[in-house]
């Protein structure tokens, strides 16, 4: 799934590309229909068609488009989906579920091999993103809020962190990257967690998706830049998806457990409960 890097990768690809520009016609090709949320796939064309983007933000995982008629376009691509803007005449993807043009001659393709995409038109882009925590790297993400965030919760670090109602943004990548980047066995309860080592795990997690950032992301899989392109951060990752390879600190072979039915990596020299 896309994550905070890859989401925020993709925002400022098309920022650029779609700010001030006329949407002038939205297709949802038959079998996406259920991305349209707030509305009936037609509806939702319909209100889409001839807004003017005025603005486009992020959240977490989701992609914030300010139109000119108050509302915002809220979307989130879910497990497999990729928004990448194009030439008008592109042709149709194999997993196109939509598409969006626009009044310079170019177009938006959303595509979603398994289709769990949404999109939400919205007066209050709160009605789309309920229970969602500060963005993992906004400046309402402190240490202090992540120490009383963890103080209130038993389960595994691992877990606590990929609950967007902590830190918005964090998924499994980067959750497992974090806590190794802290030193952290991501097995240890949460509430055990003394201010010094919630402190350096707070730094691990803006440290972690601030490197992928810096290489557009990670294309473990589906995800695609704005513009079409793969990530390469896959190729930097310490110990995700490297299991039975050594650790690059201690040689240490890399231990692949289950928490909360997710793929967790981890070194067992390096990381401590």
């Amino acid at each position: 799934m896309p994550e905070l890097p890859e989401v925020e990768t993709i925002r400022r690809d098309l920022a650029p590309l779609l700010v001030g520009l006329r949407i002038t016609n939205v297709r949802i090709h038959p079998g996406g229909e259920r991305l349209a949320i707030t509305h009936s796939p037609r509806a939702l064309e319909a209100a889409l068609s001839g807004r003017t983007v005025e603005g486009l933000g992020r959240h977490g995982k989701y992609l914030l488009a300010l139109l000119d008629d108050g509302r915002t376009w809220v979307l989130h691509l879910r497990m497999t989906g990729s928004l990448v803007h194009g030439p008008l005449e592109a042709p149709t993807g194999r997993f196109e579920r939509a598409r969006v043009d626009l009044d310079d001659g170019t177009s938006l393709r959303f595509n979603d091999l398994r289709k769990f995409g949404t999109w939400h038109l919205v007066e209050d882009p709160a009605e789309a993103m309920p229970h969602i925590g500060p963005d993992a790297l906004g400046e309402a993400f402190t240490a202090a809020w992540l120490r009383a965030q963890l103080a209130r919760r038993s389960v595994p670090v691992k877990t606590a962190l990929l609950d967007q109602r902590v830190a918005a943004g964090v998924g499994n990548i980067y959750a497992d990257e974090a806590c190794f980047r802290a030193g952290i066995d991501p097995r240890a309860p949460a509430n055990g967690l003394g201010p010094r080592r919630v402190a350096r795990l707070h730094a691990a997690v803006r440290a972690s998706l601030e490197a992928s950032l810096d290489d557009r992301g990670s294309s473990f899989s589906d995800y695609r830049d704005g513009l079409g392109g793969e990530g390469l951060h896959h190729v930097r990752v310490r110990v995700f998806r490297r299991t039975d390879l050594p650790c690059y600190v201690c040689g240490t072979a890399i231990q692949r457990v289950r928490i909360a039915g997710r793929s967790t990596h981890y070194c067992p020299r390096c990381q401590k409960t």
